[in-house]
This record gives C-alpha cells, structure tokens and sequence, in this order.
C-alpha cells in the first residue's frame, strides 16, 4: 500500500473529547473516525487491524470444534417476550415496528436466535453437542457511549454458544471455550486476567469475564498477587483489615452537628473502622436497615442478591421508620413493633463500635454487635486494595480493566421458553443445556493500544500489526532514492512482507513522527545517506534500536527478525 494513495490521515493533535489513550491513537493514527456518538468508521489501517483479530479467534473457534454461522441483526420480538427479556431489557435495547407495525428488536445478543434455531435443527441426543459461532454486528444504545471503541452503540462481537446434553458437557464446553479465550488473548499479545463475574442479565449458573489492565477500563478487578484469585469487583470477597478494639462500656455520647462518619470520628478523635454507617432502604416487602463498617461502602449488586430489589429511603421515610433524623440512625434501641430487618456486613460480626444513637445529637459508644443488636450477616462491602485475599489471607490489590470477553453457563434459560428440546436415548424430551461466550474485537485493539504505547504512539503486539514493514524514503526527488525504493517495495510485496509505502513527498520529521504514531514493527528508511553505505537504516519500534543492514542483505534480515520474534 502507497501512502499517497491510501485513506490514511494522521493527526499531531489529540481529539478534543478523547479520553482514553486508545481512544487518541486510534483517531491520530487513522485507524478509526467518529460519525456520531458511539459510532464508529473503520478506515483501511483499523480494519486491517480489526480482521487480524477476527483471524486468530476464528483460528482458534475452529480448533475447538466451532462452527460459523450469520444470524441477523434484526429480530422478530416474540422471540425475547419468549425468554421475558424484552421487559427486563430496558432502554439500552433499540425496539423498532415495521412497516405492518409488528414489534422488531436490534439484536444485542443473540441467545434467542440460537435457541430458537435449536429448536428447529436438533432433534435427538445424536445431533449433540454443537457449538456455533459468528462474529457480527450488535447494537447496544447506550446511555453514554466514549472511550473511543470502548463502550459503542454499533459494535462488532465474536459470539458463540454451545448445545449440550447435560451440565457435564456445559462444563466441558465451558472448559474448552475459557481455554481458547486464553489462547486468544495471549496471542494477541495482551496482560490479562480471567476473573469471576455475575452473569446479570444474562442469567445462569456462572460466568467469568477476561480482564485486560488499563486506567481506561469501566470495570474494576480485586487480585491476589499469592494465590492468583480474581474477580470482578461486582462480586469479589474480601476480609477487610481489622482495627484494634478499645475497652468501651455502652454509653451514649454528644456529637452536635457532627452526622457523617467523617465528622463523627473526627469529632470523637477515632479510628473510622471503629464506626457503624447505618443504611434505610426501602425493599420491596418494607425497609430494611443496611450496617456497613464506616471506612466501607455499601456493594449495591452485593446487596441485592442478599435482600432483592430495593431503593434509598427518603428523608421523611428515615423519620416515619425509625423516629430519627438521617445522621443519627443506629442499629440499637429502634423502635418497638417495628417491621424493620437488619442485614450488616461479615465485617461487623466481631469487635467494638460506634453507631448512631437514634437520637439527633448523640451516638452510642461501645455497641457490640449479637449483643445489642441482632442482624443477618453477609457480605456487602466493596473489596478495597489492602483488603485481605479470601483464599489466602494475602493482600489485595484492585485494579481499573477492559473488559475483552465473557463466558456464561446459560443452563436452560433460553432452550426451555424457546422449546429447544431433544429426544433422550429413552425417547424423553430433555432441554437443551446452553452456554454463550463473547469476545470483543475492537475491545482488543483498544486494550493493546492501551497496554503497548509510548510517549510517540503506538506500538503494536506483531500479531496485530497491520503492516509487517514501513517503507520510508527520504527525498523522493533524488532519483536514486526513488529507483531503489520502487524496487525494495516490489521485492518485499513480492515476497507477501505486507508493507505500508510512504511515497509522500513530504519533510523527513512528518514522515519519522507518522511512522513512530502508526507504530508498525520495523521501518526501513532510504536516503541518499544509506545508499552511499550501500544499505537500508532500521529501526526497531518496540525497542527503538537502529541498525544499519547491507541492501542486499536486507530482505533476509527482515525475515528472520520476524522468524525470531515468534520464537520468544
């Protein structure tokens, strides 16, 4: 590919609304444009790109026995009143009418689909398993799209689901598409992480997400450097460091205008760790008082697996509940004869605390929990770094990450709704056992570019390179600069080195800072310079070495860099 003749505009300015590293380069390399919030053009350098991650998880899909298929965008919505999701799914789902006003989905996800193609394709235990798969366009609307590529609203997936006779085979499916995902990402040359995940809307039995570190992520990850133990922050256990207990006797103390645990131990000079943070919530069969250890906060999707929906109490609700005042509120003494439950986190089961008195003013010091108050424990806090690890005792740490692929254990959410049933050895109709695994090529890019970049600009994993070599002569003009140029393109295209040719006529610094911001692996420069030598300049991207390579010899120095680097 010639430059001068390639859709290839670069940029010395980062985008005004970028954010995310991967979000700039990607605009100032001309990999990608913005035609309107989370929609995104893939120009010639991003797509090759984009199909350099599409082959290697095909590679790797096909190893594991996948097969692909196209399902449409566009779906009938019967399909999700089916499974319930069309009224779990709120605004985030693009619902459409056609022209005879039958209600139409944008597909999201497509476990519906499949199931509903089980239904009609497989009709004994012989037909089993299968696992099908399809790299295709989702559409999510997003409340707020940015981050670049990160969080879209038209955005490319690799989406798989496996068809199995029972939980033993989802286990083996399972096993054998977590495998693969690993194989994807470590060639794709990322640092990342499997963690465990809430299945959310998607339901079933398990999940696990793969974690790519980067401060651009939406997600957070609790790791255990010891024992390996990683999970999604959602869901992540932890056991938090323990203060050390004072001797108090149970006594009530003055904390005038002192409402927020900050304030109250400030005012009373203590440890935050000491406090009791006293939460009213309002669930859907009356309140519920939440207890959280006041350096903690409240885990919300923790809560609501413990306790179901729920909502903040309002002001006047705190008052009808429990005849006090938000910032005074506290475990001990509440009103008799009321419908209040009690849930406080694992954290509290032992030690000393202080908590709201119920009485506006004043907190109670030396409240011991299972004896001035009884509650159901489990675990609400958020995992925080310094935590200790769950399995091993060991410190945590929590860290920002790209989410870059998912695997789920459906079970029979989907098959069952959808009468995706097969015949057993018996002649017994059985359901299906589903699970669905996705992946996010774009997410991809944009965790690379995050985790392999320099002050100058990209620097690509050679998996993902969308040129092998940059081709760079200097002065064009000088026509035996430009004679050797031509011919050293033509050997190397001629010998498949997919190489990007920059035939510009411009300055020698536009061209180095653009080569540098595209980031290719090697660029071999030319110049009245290097032929006096008799040789090409090479400069190695990752490591920024420069060497000077005999002409002739440079075609084979090419491809044994290469043959070398796969080797490590």
């Amino acid at each position: 590919m010639r430059f001068s003749k390639t859709l290839l505009q670069t940029y010395k300015e980062d985008p005004a609304d970028a954010e995310a590293i991967s979000h700039k380069l990607m605009i100032r390399a001309g990999m990608v444009r913005q035609l309107a919030a989370g929609l995104y053009i893939y120009l010639p350098l991003g797509l090759r790109v984009l199909e350099k991650v599409n082959a290697i998880i095909r590679e790797e899909m096909n190893a594991i026995g996948g097969q692909e298929i196209t399902m449409p965008v566009l779906h009938p919505a019967e399909i999700w009143q089916q499974t319930g999701r069309w009224y779990e799914i709120g605004d985030e789902m693009f619902r459409l009418k056609d022209r005879t006003k039958r209600d139409m989905v944008l597909g999201m996800t497509h476990e519906e689909v499949v199931a509903w193609l089980a239904s009609r394709e497989i009709r004994s235990y012989r037909d089993l398993p299968q696992i099908w798969y399809q790299i295709q366009t989702k559409l999510r609307d997003e409340a707020r799209p940015k981050g670049g590529v990160l969080r879209t609203r038209e955005f490319l997936m690799k989406d798989s689901y496996s068809l199995d006779l029972d939980s033993e085979g989802l286990n083996h499916s399972y096993q054998l598409h977590y495998e693969a995902y690993g194989k994807i990402f470590q060639r794709c040359g990322l640092k990342y992480y499997a963690v465990e995940s809430d299945p959310g809307m998607m339901g079933g039995a398990g999940a696990h997400e793969f974690m790519a570190l980067s401060q651009a992520g939406e997600d957070e990850v609790a790791l255990c450097e010891k024992c390996g133990y990683a999970a999604n922050i959602e869901l992540a256990n932890s056991q938090p460091t323990a203060p050390s207990y004072p001797t108090w006797d149970l006594e009530e103390v003055p904390t005038p205008d002192s409402r927020t645990i900050d304030e109250v131990s400030a005012y009373l000079g203590i440890d935050p760790r000491l406090t009791i943070k006293s939460l009213l919530l309002m669930g859907t069969e009356g309140p519920i008082l939440a207890l959280v250890r006041g350096d903690q906060k409240l885990h919300e999707k923790k809560f609501r697996r413990v306790a179901g929906e729920f909502r903040p109490a309002h002001r006047e609700e705190v008052k009808e509940y429990t005849g006090v005042e938000a910032g005074f509120l506290g475990p001990v003494g509440l009103p008799p004869g009321g419908k209040l439950s009690v849930i406080a986190d694992v954290s509290l089961r032992k030690g000393i605390f202080v908590a709201g008195a119920n009485r506006e003013g004043f907190h109670l010091r030396g409240v011991v929990p299972g004896k001035h108050f009884t509650a159901k424990f489990a675990d609400l806090h958020v995992a925080m770094p310094g935590d200790f690890c769950p399995t091993c005792n060991s410190p945590l740490r929590v860290e920002r990450a790209i989410e870059i692929g998912n695997i789920f254990k459906l079970g029979t959410k989907y098959s069952l709704p959808l009468r995706a049933l097969y015949l057993d050895r018996q002649g017994e109709e059985k359901p299906i056992i589903m699970g669905s695994y996705g992946i996010g090529p774009a997410r991809i890019i944009a965790a690379a570019l995050e985790q392999s970049h320099d002050k100058d600009g990209i620097i690509f994993p050679l998996p993902l390179r969308p040129f092998d070599v940059h081709l760079l002569p200097v002065n064009l003009k000088q026509e035996a600069v430009r004679q050797e140029a031509e011919k050293f393109y033509q050997t190397l295209s001629e010998a498949k080195i997919e190489t990007l040719f920059d035939d510009r006529e411009e300055a020698p610094g536009v061209k180095f800072k653009d080569a540098d911001l595209i980031g290719i692996p090697l660029r071999l420069t030319l110049s009245a310079k290097t032929l006096k030598e008799n040789a090409v300049e090479v400069k190695v991207r990752r490591t920024g070495e420069v060497r000077m390579i005999p002409l002739d010899q440079a075609f084979s120095w090419v491809k044994n860099w290469f043959n070398s680097q796969k080797k490590q």
